[in-house]
Parts: structure tokens; C-alpha cells; sequence
């Protein structure tokens, strides 16, 4: 149902290397990009994520209880992906951890920009 979710941000190659190397383990590359705009996926018919400087050229302010999720295969790769977005300079909204008891495990992260991202698993 998502085709992409765009996210704003103040340098574009900052973001496009921070979430290729973040994404590369799930197969994500910089499928498309212009000017101000780059996609960012495993291809252009799954979901992707689209990294953009805003239209408006204001200040790319993300907003209070705006949130994307990115799907992990496992527990263990919940942990890693949060740690690594942490190496990469993401700063911790929540570690790794079972928020419901035998349904969701997840850890929290906001990027360099401040933009809120989850890494979850069901079961």
C-alpha cells in the first residue's frame, strides 16, 4: 500500500550516505534521484524511503509524533540496525527491547535531522 515516505533534510548527501549504508543490509540503494530529491530502496516496486531538501527551501523540521517503521527479519537484526544507526550518528529514542509481551520487539532512533525512525519485528 506505501509507495514512499518522504523526509526532509538539510544535506543531501548526508542523508543519502546515512541511509544507504543503514539500508544496504536489507538491499537498499539510491534508486532515483534530481536536484533536491533521492529515492532510496531495494527497488522502485517495493516501498522506498525519498530523502529530500523541502520545496519551500525552510528548514526541514520533523514533525512532533511524524514516525516511519522499517520492517527487521528478526530480534537480532532489530539490535543491528539500531546500532549501527547509532555508529552512523542517529541519536537513541528507545533501545532495542519487547514493548508488548510476545508481539513487538523495537528500538527507536531520530537521524542526524531529527527525523523519528522504528526497527521492528512481530512475534
Amino acid at each position: 500500500m506505501i509507495g514512499y515516505i518522504t523526509i526532509g533534510v538539510k544535506d543531501m548527501a548526508r542523508a543519502k550516505a546515512f541511509y544507504t549504508e543503514l539500508l544496504s543490509g536489507l538491499g537498499a540503494k539510491v534508486l532515483m534521484e534530481m536536484d533536491r530529491i533521492a529515492m532510496i530502496g531495494p527497488s522502485m516496486e517495493q516501498p522506498m524511503l525519498a530523502v529530500c531538501i523541502p520545496y519551500n527551501e525552510e528548514a526541514p523540521n520533523p514533525g512532533n509524533g511524524n514516525m516511519f517503521a522499517i520492517t527487521a527479519a528478526s530480534k537480532p537484526d532489530v539490535d543491528k540496525l539500531y546500532h549501527k544507526a547509532i555508529e552512523l550518528g542517529a541519536t537513541c529514542e528507545g533501545e532495542p527491547g519487547q514493548r508488548m509481551p510476545d508481539m513487538f520487539y523495537g528500538a527507536y532512533v531520530r537521524d542526524p535531522d531529527g527525523n523519528k525512525m522504528a526497527f521492528y519485528v512481530f512475534g
